[in-house]
């Protein structure tokens, strides 16, 4: 039998033609993400721009932490550097500058330096996404001690936190992410302070890596989802796992999304809350839907309220354009005579679900 081709509609259109002008329009941004002080994530950034720049391409340096190393001056002498300017006593990035000198590339450090107020922009990561949209690409460097949603998670690890932070969407937006590792050796060497054992900082680095590692999984398993969507293929796949909770009022939420935690933190993946809205609803299931809602927050799940006329092809169309792995629906043990006939929601559900896995939660 000949496979039926789905034709799109116009709004799937409109929205492949606005991600691939928004995409060609906007800068490209290459971040290097660091998991510990001494990786030289720093040191390939601006290494990255000198080989652009001997390759013809013009690069400017916007930003630069304020001590570097020998080896980075040498880099630094064969670079345009863009000077900072002072605002209120603070060196902060001359975004405008930069906008009026409109190079192909500009390298940035300190994403998260926090500008003085009456900036227009909060923090210099706003001022990399202005130069973005301006049309300038965009090499950066971070660690991830500095990326707001680890941040705590990180602090546990190593005993120090922040203040100036980086939010992780700024992250996922990035066109090409690299980790810059380096020889354990190398980082305990670096690390220590005289109070813990090489075999404990060995230890914490190893649990920073990992961290820096999903991180980067995570990111390109977006870019991934960006691409297909900017081009128009159904997404049926993911670098991680994606888990979908199908919530109602009568759901019995807290075993669903409990089970949906335990599976998103074992492999590192996202929990995801769906509910297609109804039309008319009593206030009783209003009240036991935000109930369910309620256990969805608390589990810091992202709770995403759909609109369908059909609630299972609602839930399987955001189900393939979002990569997800694994449902999670609740399904009542008691059958309705023409359902034997018909088929139930879920035999519906089960078939449209392809390669996605489907897991029932009597109620």
């Amino acid at each position: 039998m000949p496979s039926t081709i789905r034709r799109r509609t116009p709004e799937e259109l409109l929205q492949q033609v606005q991600a691939e002008e928004e995409y060609e329009r906007r800068g490209r941004l290459k971040v290097f993400l660091g998991y510990a002080s001494g990786v030289g994530k720093s040191f390939r950034m601006l290494d990255e721009g000198r080989r652009r720049h001997e390759r013809g391409q013009d690069v400017v340096v916007g930003a630069i932490q304020p001590k570097t190393s020998h080896e980075i001056e040498c880099v630094l002498s064969k670079l345009q550097v863009i000077p900072l300017r002072e605002v209120d006593g603070v060196p902060v990035m001359d975004t405008p500058a930069i906008l009026k000198r409109h190079p192909a590339v500009c390298l940035v450090d300190g994403l998260a330096y926090d500008n003085p107020p009456g900036s227009p922009h909060a923090s210099r990561w706003e001022d990399v996404n202005e130069l973005l949209d301006a049309g300038i690409s965009v090499i950066s460097s971070i660690n991830i001690q500095y990326i707001d949603e680890l941040q705590e998670r990180v602090a546990r690890i190593t005993g120090k936190s922040v203040k100036q932070t980086v939010p992780r969407s700024f992250l996922n937006s990035a066109d090409e992410i690299v980790v810059v590792d380096a020889p354990p050796e190398m980082c305990v060497e670096r690390s220590r302070d005289g109070q813990m054992s090489a075999a404990t900082v060995a230890q914490k680095l190893s649990e920073l890596r990992e961290i820096a590692l999903l991180l980067a999984a995570d990111v390109v398993d977006r870019q991934l989802e960006a691409y297909l969507q900017r081009n128009g293929i159904p997404q049926t796949f993911g670098a991680q796992e994606r888990i979908l909770v199908c919530m109602t009022p009568r759901a019995n939420a807290a075993p669903m999304i409990a089970s949906g935690k335990r599976n998103a933190e074992r492999f590192h993946g996202d929990l995801m809350v769906a509910y297609v809205r109804q039309a008319e609803i009593s206030a009783g299931d209003q009240e036991a839907l935000e109930r369910n809602l309620g256990i969805a927050r608390a589990a810091h799940a992202r709770i995403e309220i759909l609109d369908g006329a059909d609630p299972i092809d609602t839930l399987l169309k955001f189900a393939h354009e979002h990569g997800i792995t694994q449902i999670f629906v609740g399904h009542s043990t008691r059958e309705q005579w023409w359902e034997r006939f018909t088929g139930t929601p879920l035999d519906r559900l089960i078939r449209g679900a392809n390669d996605i896995d489907v897991r029932v939660f009597p109620h």
